[in-house]
C-alpha cells in the first residue's frame, strides 16, 4: 500500500481553478503569454419589452478609433488602442496595458430596428440604445371568455 502525505492546500487550488473557470480568468497575463493574449472589452446587457441596451467598457479609448456595426440580430465592435511613444531614456518602463486591435462580437438575443440604434460615447463607456422590432416586443392579448363554450 502507498502512503501519500496530505496537503491541505490541494484544495484550496481546486476550489480556485473551479472559481476561475465559472468567473473567467482575471489575472494578468504572464510576460510570456503578453502577445498572444487578446483583450476585448467588457459588456453589459440589459433588456426590456421594448429595447435592448448594451454597455461596453472601451478605457483610454476616442470616438474616432472604434468602428460599430449593427445587423439585426447582432452588434460588432472593432478598434485599436495605439500606444504612445515616448521620448525620454531614463529609466524602464514596464506596462500591463494593451495596445493593439481589438474586436467583438455580440449577439442579441430578439431581433432590433438596426436603424433607429442611439449610441452615446462618454468617459470610456459606450451606451447603445437597440429598440426592438415590432415582431419582437411582447403582445398582450386579451381572451375573450365570453365566446368560449363548454
Amino acid at each position: 500500500m502507498l502512503v501519500r502525505r496530505y496537503n491541505p492546500w490541494q484544495e484550496l487550488n481546486t476550489l480556485e481553478r473551479h472559481i476561475n473557470g465559472l468567473l473567467g480568468d482575471t489575472r494578468v497575463p504572464s510576460g510570456r503569454l503578453e502577445k498572444s493574449f487578446i483583450r476585448v472589452p467588457a459588456a453589459e446587457l440589459h433588456e426590456t419589452d421594448d429595447a435592448i441596451y448594451l454597455k461596453l467598457e472601451l478605457p483610454g479609448l476616442e470616438a474616432k478609433d472604434l468602428d460599430i456595426k449593427v445587423t439585426e440580430d447582432a452588434v460588432h465592435i472593432s478598434g485599436e488602442r495605439k500606444s504612445e511613444t515616448k521620448t525620454e531614456n531614463n529609466g524602464t518602463t514596464k506596462s500591463e496595458f494593451y495596445y493593439g486591435k481589438f474586436q467583438r462580437v455580440i449577439p442579441l438575443s430578439a431581433r432590433i430596428q438596426n436603424t433607429n440604434v442611439t449610441a452615446d460615447y462618454k468617459d470610456g463607456i459606450l451606451n447603445l440604445t437597440l429598440p426592438k422590432s415590432e415582431q419582437e416586443k411582447n403582445k398582450v392579448v386579451k381572451v375573450n371568455l365570453e365566446q368560449l363554450t363548454v
